[in-house]
Order: structure tokens, then C-alpha cells, then sequence
């Protein structure tokens, strides 16, 4: 439960708080299992605070400071976060439907269990954030940064990861059908067993990639760089490969039946 003193000092408004957050840096303030919904918050002094289990349901905490809080079991559902900073914040088991991230920066940050489905997190930076798992769908990830976040079984069908920085992340057995990933950067990203099929990743980045044993049968793969790409048994079938690059990659066992490789490059290609 909140200790109620800490909750009041809240509800007296920014100055207050601030003022007694910088007398008393060491204190963990306990805003646990609080009433918080659809209340102001925009740029509130909240980092490392926990707020486990409460209720912040349409709240507006935009450019609001909530780095490594404590936002397990928290309710976040059409909150408005857009500019906020989580970095290492933990949002295990969150619910976050609907909820405004565009621009926030979640660098680090434990979304493990979260219910991401339909989040803007347009532009947002997700760097080595933990989506093990996650429920995505209906969310967009447009120009988002994602380097070396693990996504590995994450739901992400038909979601938008247009522009997408995906380097070095791992999707291994993510489920991406029908994802929009046109010029999508995955440099060496790991998609080892991912469903791709129907995706679309034309003009993406995908140099040194590995999509051993992923399912691509139908994905628009027109003018992607390939080069060096590890796509050992994969299926192909009925893939898009006009104009791909696929210098030095890895073609072995792949199944390119009704494949278009027209103007594709394979030279080197094993």
C-alpha cells in the first residue's frame, strides 16, 4: 500500500514534491496500489519511485522522469507518456493498452508480460529493452529504435516497424506475418525460426542476418540487402527477391520454389 504521507506530498502538486525529493535523495517514495487515474502527472519527478499495481489509467505523464520506477502490475491503459523517460523502469506484467509512448525512451527498460497491445511507441527508443513474449499487436514501432532488444516470441503480426532500427536484436521464433518492415534496419539481427511470412521487407537492411529455419513463404523481399544473411533452410516459397542483394548469403537447404529472383544478386552465395 502507499504511505500516504509520500501520496500527499504528490497530491500537493510539483513544487512541493520536488523540493522534498531533493531534501531526501536516498528515499524510495511509495506510491504502490495508489488511485493515480487520469491524473496530471505531465513532467512529474517520479524516477525510481514505486508504483506497483496502481492505477494510472489515462494519466497524463508526459515528459514525466520514470526511470528505473517500479511499474510491475501497474495500470497504464491509455496513459499518455509520449516524451517520458523509463530507462531501466520495470513494467512487468503492466497493462499498457492503448497507451501513448511515441517519442519515450524505454532504453533498458523490463516489459516482460506487458500488455503492449495497440501502443504508440512511434520514434520511441526500446535499446536492449526486454519484449520476451510480448503481446504487440496493433502497436507501431515506426522509426522506433530497438537495437538489441529481445523480442524473442513476441507477438508482432501485422504491427509497423517501418523505418525500424531492429540491429542486433533478437526475434528468434517472433511471430512477425504480415509486419510492415519496409526499410527496416536489422544488421545482424537474430530471426532464427521467426515467421515472417507475408511480411514486408522491401528495402529493408538485413546484412548478416540470421534467418535459419524462418518461414518467408510470400514475403516481399524486393531490393533487401541480404548480403551475407544466414537463410539456411529456410522457405522462400513464392518470396518477392526482385533486385535483392544476396551476395555470400547463405542459401543452403532454402526452398525458393515460385521465388522472383529477377535482377537479384547471388553471386558468392552458397
Amino acid at each position: 500500500m502507499a504511505n500516504q504521507e509520500h501520496l500527499a506530498l504528490l497530491q500537493q502538486g510539483a513544487v512541493k514534491w520536488i523540493k522534498w525529493r531533493s531534501q531526501n535523495p536516498a528515499l524510495v517514495p511509495d506510491l504502490s496500489e495508489s488511485n493515480l487515474q487520469a491524473a496530471n502527472l505531465r513532467g512529474a519527478h517520479l524516477s525510481r519511485v514505486n508504483l506497483k499495481k496502481a492505477d494510472l489509467g489515462g494519466a497524463n505523464l508526459i515528459a514525466a522522469n520514470l526511470s528505473q520506477a517500479n511499474l510491475n502490475l501497474t495500470n497504464l491503459s491509455h496513459a499518455s507518456l509520449s516524451e517520458a523517460t523509463l530507462i531501466a523502469a520495470s513494467l512487468i506484467n503492466a497493462d499498457l493498452i492503448e497507451a501513448n509512448l511515441s517519442n519515450a525512451d524505454l532504453s533498458q527498460a523490463n516489459l516482460i508480460g506487458a500488455d503492449l497491445r495497440k501502443v504508440n511507441f512511434k520514434s520511441a527508443n526500446l535499446t536492449n529493452a526486454n519484449l520476451i513474449g510480448t503481446d504487440l499487436i496493433g502497436a507501431s514501432f515506426r522509426a522506433a529504435i530497438l537495437n538489441q532488444a529481445n523480442l524473442k516470441r513476441a507477438n508482432l503480426s501485422e504491427v509497423d516497424l517501418i523505418s525500424a532500427h531492429l540491429n542486433h536484436a533478437n526475434l528468434s521464433e517472433a511471430n512477425l506475418h504480415e509486419a510492415e518492415l519496409i526499410g527496416a534496419y536489422l544488421y545482424s539481427a537474430e530471426l532464427v525460426g521467426a515467421n515472417l511470412s507475408a511480411a514486408h521487407l522491401s528495402g529493408s537492411y538485413l546484412f548478416a542476418a540470421n534467418l535459419s529455419g524462418a518461414d518467408l513463404e510470400m514475403t516481399d523481399l524486393r531490393w533487401a540487402n541480404l548480403s551475407h544473411a544466414n537463410l539456411q533452410g529456410a522457405d522462400l516459397r513464392g518470396a518477392n527477391l526482385k533486385g535483392a542483394n544476396l551476395h555470400q548469403a547463405n542459401l543452403t537447404g532454402v526452398n525458393l520454389h515460385g521465388a522472383n529472383l529477377t535482377q537479384a544478386d547471388i553471386q558468392g552465395a552458397i
